[in-house]
């Protein structure tokens, strides 16, 4: 063989080996390229998310907030005796209760 021939053919073969690892290349950037925007909305998503629970959570805090104070509201002698007086019908000895005429 001649020193031409040879040449080309390591020519060729450096071609088809650069043509082979710039299309694995390419494969690989449009793979990642592609997972990058998945994970981007992801996070979008998941922020969303995050910023209504935290919404949520600040209700239920204050929520929380109007039980206690209702919790410490029933233990007092004043809701005992408006239970008293509304739901059993109940007065102090020397309370006269007037009721309205029935049409």
């Amino acid at each position: 063989m001649s020193k031409g021939r040879k040449r080309k053919r390591k020519n060729r073969k450096h071609e088809k080996g650069s043509s082979a690892i710039m299309f694995i290349v390419v494969i690989f950037c449009a793979v990642m390229g592609v997972k990058t925007f998945s994970l981007h909305q992801e996070s979008r998503e998941l922020t969303k998310k995050q910023e209504a629970l935290a919404v949520r959570m600040d209700s239920e805090e204050k929520r929380k907030a109007e039980l206690e104070e209702l919790e410490k509201y029933m233990q007092t002698k004043k809701y005992m005796e408006e239970v008293a007086k509304s739901k059993l019908g109940l007065v102090y000895p020397n309370e006269i209760l007037i009721q309205p005429e029935n049409k």
